[in-house]
């Protein structure tokens, strides 16, 4: 995971200085926004993502049973079982309704951290990027601290010295995710900020915090967030390999890692329902994967 991270992180090219001096006018959004309407592999991607988001926010109405509910006359019943379409599982919970109540938790703890860690990161490398010296200093070799360790083992280590948990396991996350974006922000704001329109903009008079919300902040948080956009499928796999080592979620609740933790001993009786949440997994990771690689590529306009 840590490869991983450090390969995205040198993948994400800084925009060129024409296109940067001009990504928050209307026409560069327009111009990002024909790109994806016509990449068919970005509104693919889109749609999957849309339906398996509106299926998992109408989980009430479409889960056929009680996700929590089974019974050891309905074990372990195979794919197309009358009244359970995607079988059951250990203990007889339709596989359906837990896998529809199990994504909701899922997301949430895929899109959660990163979410806290754009906010957070972006905050602290736009800081470190404009103000250098020893700001900057203080900050990135502060972040520096955290390559020192795998990312997978600091997840699974602060998670475990906290107890595990939901909570546990997005505060383990978001600090995992904090360092890549604080770098990300500090290299795309000291770009930004070496550029002739800023330079001109502080010859003018205009104090450090105007120039920085107006000619800044603008023209970084684009980047920064296409690149945090491709870490929420690391974030969905991270957050189901936590409460696959029982450090995430925990029973009963259902989630798509804590299934396939369940549902493991029963790979050679039902090996298609075990499969099911990776293959919900997978699909999701890739799409989220594939979206960001194409948001960025539509975000690189040259003029």
């Amino acid at each position: 995971m840590s490869d991983q991270i450090a390969r995205t992180s040198a993948t994400v090219p800084a925009l060129p200085s024409t296109a940067v001096a001009v990504s928050r006018t209307p026409g560069y959004w327009s111009d990002v926004a024909r790109r994806l309407r016509r990449d068919p592999g970005a509104l693919i991607c889109a749609a999957i993502l849309l339906l398996i988001l509106i299926a998992l926010l109408a989980a009430p109405w479409l889960a056929p049973y009680n996700p929590y509910t089974g019974s050891a006359l309905t074990r372990l019943k195979p794919i197309g079982t009358p009244g359970h379409p995607l079988g059951t599982d250990e203990l007889g919970r339709d596989m359906l309704a837990r896998l529809l109540y199990g994504g909701r938790l899922s997301w949430f703890l895929g899109l959660v951290p990163v979410a806290v860690a754009f906010v957070l990161g972006s905050l602290l490398g736009i800081i470190a990027g404009y103000s250098g010296g020893r700001i900057n200093m203080l900050i990135m070799r502060a972040t520096d601290i955290f390559y020192a360790f795998p990312s997978v083992l600091l997840a699974v280590a602060i998670s475990g010295a906290l107890g595990g948990g939901i909570i546990d396991a997005m505060l383990s996350m978001t600090i995992v995710f904090l360092p890549p974006i604080i770098r990300i922000a500090e290299s795309v704001t000291a770009g930004v900020a070496s550029l002739d329109y800023v330079e001109a903009a502080r010859s003018t008079g205009a104090g450090p915090m105007l120039v920085a919300r107006v000619h800044v902040l603008p023209n970084v948080l684009g980047p920064i967030f296409v690149y945090a956009t491709n870490l929420i499928s690391m974030s969905m796999i991270l957050a189901a390999g936590l409460s696959f080592l029982g450090l995430g979620v925990q029973p009963p609740q259902a989630e798509w890692g804590l299934m396939l933790s369940s549902l493991r001993t029963a790979i050679y009786l039902q090996p298609l329902v075990t499969m099911l949440p990776g293959i919900c997994i997978f699909i999701t990771s890739i799409c989220f994967n594939l979206l960001s690689d194409d948001l960025r590529a539509a975000m690189d306009v040259k003029v």
